[in-house]
């Protein structure tokens, strides 16, 4: 219950979900040229021997950010059990998967209802095999 009263009166948000990558240039095309994202930012760690690039839909101050970690010279990671997915607002699904499959995605799951649910959604896969999911959602929600 501590954590509850800690918590309840400040105005917190997510501010990033985070993914390794094995070839940034690659997922950064994927992001902005495919799912319309922009990149927001992006800086070399060169005493880390990293690249962070942040991705989103608007100004960090007021959106949740995607963040590409590139550690030079990994090529690939295991993608493990934990992680789910990602979850995209979108409207018309159905011209949204067509158009990404036409431009080279790959659709794991075409779009339609999730089982015993009204919700239209379809699965996707950025160029690390990391999955993201597409709700189909109203202007008034996005």
């Amino acid at each position: 219950m501590k954590i509850i009263k800690l918590f309840k009166n400040r105005k917190m948000r997510i501010l990033h979900t985070m993914l390794r990558v094995g070839d940034l240039d690659k997922s950064i095309d994927f992001y902005v040229n495919k799912l319309g994202m922009k990149l927001i930012r992006k800086k070399d760690y060169s005493d880390g021997k990293f690249t962070l690039a942040f991705l989103g839909y608007g100004p960090e101050e007021d959106n949740t950010m995607i963040e590409l970690t590139y550690n030079w010279g990994k090529k690939y990671y295991s993608k493990g059990e934990g992680f789910g997915h990602i979850a995209i607002g979108v409207t018309n699904i159905h011209e949204v998967c067509k158009t990404l499959s036409e431009n080279g995605c790959k659709i794991t799951r075409p779009p339609g209802p999730m089982k015993n649910s009204k919700t239209i959604l379809a699965f996707i896969e950025d160029p690390d095999g990391y999955k993201i999911e597409l709700i189909e959602k109203t202007n008034k929600i996005l």
